[in-house]
């Protein structure tokens, strides 16, 4: 995986990339791999908007946090604004996939 990898185009992988992966890789034809990429994203995307954590073992958590409201101020202007309190997303990649970005190694396992 390593070596496709390093032939992406960009620094980036995107959803389309994941897909072909899932088709070199595991031998799912193109069409199931997309639709499987796609549930996957919706299904974690659907328990985020509903509240919940997502845990993926050996990767990280997405976390749902709720931002209290405070003042800010329009970075252009200097004008004071309000900022609504609002839900946010946020993610904390696991030990494992810590060290394995550390140290280049893999997250299989």
């Amino acid at each position: 995986m390593t070596d496709k990898l390093t032939d992406l185009e960009s620094n980036a992988l995107t959803k389309a990339q994941l897909a072909e992966l899932l088709f070199e890789q595991i031998g799912l034809n193109k069409r199931e791999s997309k639709d499987m990429v796609d549930a996957f994203f919706e299904l974690i995307s659907q328990s985020l908007v509903e509240g919940q954590d997502v845990k993926i073992s050996g990767f990280g958590n997405f976390q749902i946090r709720t931002k209290a409201a405070r003042p800010g101020r329009n970075p252009r202007t200097g004008e004071p604004v309000a900022i609504e309190a609002r839900r946010v997303v946020t993610f904390h990649a696991s030990p494992k996939l810590k060290d394995s970005v550390q140290t280049g190694g893999s997250t299989a396992g």
